[in-house]
């Protein structure tokens, strides 16, 4: 009988033991996951900070930038139909034959590493395509009173145009009326 005793000790103090280790994996598992929630939470915050503090800085600059340097841009000029013609603010157009609508172009650019001048001529050719592109759909030969037109605020210049340039983005909205000119 002696021998059963010890063998019962023996069975009850190695599940002691098996309960004990097992007890300890799953306070182990629970102290990882805690642990594992901590850290994630950690770079949540991070994250949301960080964007918090690039957002608060965000450049968004408004550049008035010189019509004529980007019409004379060599890419502009091998880019643009020349049988369009462009007029921007109040410029003196030929006599209006037919007017065919209107139409407005909100282009952007990469800017990233790029000088503000090189991001916002860039901007600007992609929104004169645009208009040129409209002209052609319309059968229109001008596009006229031409403005800048930035978050739907309208800049009236014949010298110069708006350009927002930011650290990673430049953007040009133009708008402008579509007609047949006389004399061509």
């Amino acid at each position: 009988m002696c021998w059963l005793v010890s063998i019962v000790v023996v069975v009850q103090v190695a599940l002691k033991k098996q309960w004990v280790a097992q007890a300890g994996l799953k306070i182990k598992s629970q102290i990882r996951e805690i642990e594992m929630k901590k850290t994630w939470a950690t770079l949540v915050f991070i994250g949301v900070a960080a964007t918090t503090a690039l957002s608060a800085h965000a450049r968004d600059d408004k550049l008035l930038m010189p019509i004529s340097v980007a019409m004379e841009s060599s890419d502009t000029k091998e880019k643009l139909d020349s049988s369009i013609k462009y007029y921007f603010g109040k410029q003196k157009t030929p006599k209006v034959v037919q007017k065919l609508g209107n139409y407005a172009s909100n282009k952007k650019t990469n800017a990233f590493g790029k000088a503000d001048d090189v991001a916002c001529q860039w901007a600007f050719l992609s929104a004169m395509l645009s208009l040129e592109q409209r002209a052609k759909e319309l059968g229109a030969n001008a596009v006229i009173n031409i403005v800048s037109n930035y978050k739907k605020v309208e800049m009236s210049s014949e010298t110069e145009y708006e350009c927002h340039a930011g650290a990673i983005m430049a953007g040009v909205a133009l708008k402008g009326d579509f007609v047949k000119i006389s004399g061509k």
